[in-house]
């Protein structure tokens, strides 16, 4: 139980520093790029360095769990890996817009090993495959975050699968579409955010500092219009048409993963023993 605390406030503490890191160029008197005009340049490499080591802290309190937990630690390795991959087939066969297929396993995941699992899940799958890829950048530990806050958030679903009909039933895979179709707007919507403080452009969809809540959230909604609702639609239409077509059968795979791990250890008290 310790551990699982622990773990959970790790988790929590990555996600404050990741949400300080989006907002605070809204906080700013100015806002100005560094000299290599890309956004968050000097601050990007100390943030990816605090996100990491966090992570590795909770996969490690995961790890020091029950040993059913240490098997769920490799199977989490073996799950990153296979979306790595699948990241690196989609840059090779890139689909249309934002269409992405690491997203059904990370809201897998999370949605039945635990918010916390879905947030390695996301964070880990981003930041290997930009190892294999070399798409190691400033957007990285931005990435990682919005990858790890999708996986988080899929265990929200079980309350509403509950409601319509349990484990295996229609009403969980639509609860999972919709899921996914949401973060296909939401994955964008937020990535959006590491660079458009420092964005320049037409004066009624870009920041400007000292402008009030109201008017940055207008530019921003003319923003997102103009340049990302294509893009992140085809994310979400990708993501409800693959958690259609798999996510059932996935499903019925990690349960039975889930299950085999499942085990408890009894004592049995020995009368006589002898040398």
């Amino acid at each position: 139980m310790y551990d699982r605390l622990l773990s959970a406030a790790t988790i929590m503490l990555t996600t404050i520093i990741g949400v300080v890191a989006f907002l605070y160029p809204f906080w700013l008197p100015s806002v100005v790029a560094s000299s290599s005009g890309i956004a968050h340049a000097n601050d990007a490499p100390l943030l990816l360095t605090l996100i990491v080591g966090l992570s590795f802290i909770a996969l490690l309190l995961e790890a020091q769990r029950a040993a059913e937990h240490a098997l769920l630690i490799a199977l989490l390795g073996v799950l990153v890996a296979m979306n790595a991959i699948l990241r690196l087939i989609n840059i090779a066969l890139p689909l249309p817009g934002g269409f992405s297929p690491i997203f059904v396993l990370i809201i897998l995941t999370g949605y039945l090993f635990g918010g916390n699992f879905g947030f390695l899940m996301g964070a880990m799958t981003l930041i290997v495959s930009a190892l294999i890829t070399g798409g190691v950048g400033a957007w990285l530990p931005y990435q990682m975050l919005t990858a790890g806050w999708v996986g988080l958030s899929a265990a929200l679903c079980r309350g509403p699968v509950r409601l319509l009909g349990g484990a295996g039933s229609r009403g969980e895979l639509l609860v999972l579409l919709l899921f996914g179709a949401f973060w296909g707007f939401g994955y964008g919507a937020i990535m959006n955010l590491w660079f458009w403080p420092f964005a320049s452009g037409p004066l009624d969809q870009h920041y400007q500092a000292g402008i009030g809540l109201a008017d940055t959230l207008r530019r921003y909604a003319a923003f997102y219009l103009a340049t990302s609702l294509a893009w992140d639609l085809a994310a979400a239409i990708g993501n409800a048409l693959l958690l259609a077509a798999f996510g059932a059968p996935i499903l019925r795979v990690l349960r039975r993963f889930e299950r085999r791990f499942a085990f408890v250890i009894r004592s049995r008290a020995i009368s006589d023993c002898r040398l």
